[in-house]
């Protein structure tokens, strides 16, 4: 059997290490559940949903301002008189209503603070891609450590396996007076030391395995049955070659960036548009009614006729053009561009860190391919070593030392093979979210 076929075999054989049904937990499932029970996930769900609400269409603007406003007062002395208009010395009770009507007809502050708060919520969301993608980020570094844990005592108890076969013989050997008791003391101190390895391999997976369900939030799993799944990836250096060379990269946090600048623009045009003339209409209906006080012999007209003969009405349309303002605008606009101007840079910063993050992962995963075929060999190699050597020690060939040592460098090739497979893995993976933000 070759080493990929070995390794294969030993990574989805049902172990003792789980006991009871196993639950099978691939990434993809982490990922899902962590982004569902996530709090700042939902938390930035509630910022798009503000966002929402807080934008509205300027077609809207065109919708007229409606109020209606009454008041009730009392003049005293010197007043005065309404179905007049001339002054008089008496005391009278005034009341007036106005329905008034605004409209903006065209106003270039609004129209830009209106694009902004679109730019809004696509920011929003966006920032809830960006959380999405560094949680996912730390749930893959933690998910591979777990599993390169989980892998490693599947080895280890493979290998304990044959020390204990060994173990056994020698302990019959012994009793035969085949072989001194020394043989069998080096035997069982290489058997203690790998149940030691084995034991604090299973504690550290199961610490691993409480701060990845800690990570997703979730409590009331039972981890002990948890199985990761692990699997192999089709590797092509050509088509690594071809990766690197694409030149899109959908990265959440340089789509963030982007906006941020594309905001930042329209700040400029609030700012600008403070320079701009306003156009508004507008609408007044009112009406009043007096009533002389202390006067019993003053002919008052009923409250009815009297709102209906005194209504009058007023319609109009304003311009505003601004003239001078001490350059107080002109100050803000060079403020606002001068900040604009900062925040693309800091769009040209996020697209070089992704770029050197790529850039060092591509390099790792191809690093990872090119020392493949020798760790393969070496494994091949290390696999034959001990097969002669375990036959050499059945027939006494050989002593216990040189025996473990030799069964360590078949251990070290097998740990080795695990390891640049996982991180192969890894490194795919985290490229694929680096540049994509999916597996």
């Amino acid at each position: 059997m070759n080493s990929r076929n070995y390794l294969i075999i030993l990574l989805f054989t049902v172990s003792n290490f789980v006991s009871g049904q196993e639950i099978i937990w691939p990434l993809q499932k982490c990922f899902d559940i962590a982004l569902e029970n996530s709090l700042d996930v939902k938390m930035k769900q509630l910022e798009i949903s503000k966002a929402q609400k807080e934008y509205y269409n300027p077609l809207l603007n065109l919708l007229p301002s409606i109020s209606l406003v009454g008041s009730h007062s009392y003049d005293f002395g010197s007043t005065i008189d309404p179905s007049t208009n001339g002054r008089v010395s008496s005391d009278i009770q005034y009341d007036n209503f106005y329905l008034n009507a605004d409209i903006s007809i065209l106003d270039f502050n609004m129209l830009a603070t209106a694009k902004k708060n679109k730019i809004a919520i696509e920011k929003s969301k966006i920032s809830k891609a960006v959380v999405a993608y560094e949680y996912k980020m730390q749930l893959l570094e933690r998910y591979f450590e777990a599993l390169y844990t989980q892998e490693l005592v599947k080895i280890q108890k493979e290998q304990l396996i044959n020390t204990k076969y060994n173990q056994e013989r020698i302990e019959k050997e012994v009793i035969l007076g085949k072989k001194p008791k020394s043989d069998l003391y080096d035997i069982q101190l290489s058997y203690s030391q790998e149940e030691k390895r084995i034991l604090e391999t299973e504690q550290l997976f199961e610490l691993q395995k409480i701060q990845l369900f800690q990570l997703m939030n979730i409590t009331d799993e039972s981890i002990v049955n948890v199985v990761f799944q692990p699997y192999f990836l089709n590797e092509n250096p050509e088509e690594i070659e071809l990766f690197q060379n694409q030149n899109l990269i959908n990265n959440p946090t340089i789509r963030l960036a982007e906006l941020a600048y594309k905001s930042s623009l329209k700040d400029i045009t609030i700012q600008q548009a403070s320079k701009l003339p306003s156009i508004s209409a507008y609408y007044t209906l009112s009406s009043f009614y007096y009533n002389p006080l202390n006067q019993p012999d003053a002919a008052v007209t009923n409250f009815k006729t009297q709102i209906d003969n005194n209504q009058s009405q007023q319609i109009g349309f304003q311009l505003r053009v601004p003239v001078f303002n001490g350059f107080k605008n002109n100050k803000k606009i060079t403020s606002t561009k001068i900040e604009s101007e900062r925040i693309k840079l800091v769009v040209e910063q996020e697209k070089i860190k992704i770029r050197k993050q790529l850039e060092q992962e591509i390099a790792k995963k191809k690093q990872y391919l090119q020392i493949k075929e020798n760790l393969n060999t070496n494994l091949l190699l290390a696999e034959k070593s001990f097969k002669t050597t375990q036959a050499k020690f059945l027939h006494d060939k050989v002593n216990a030392f040189e025996y473990t040592s030799v069964k360590n460098q078949l251990l070290s090739a097998e740990y080795n093979i695990l390891k640049n497979n996982l991180l192969l893995q890894y490194t795919s993976l985290k490229i694929n979210l680096l540049k994509n933000n999916t597996l």
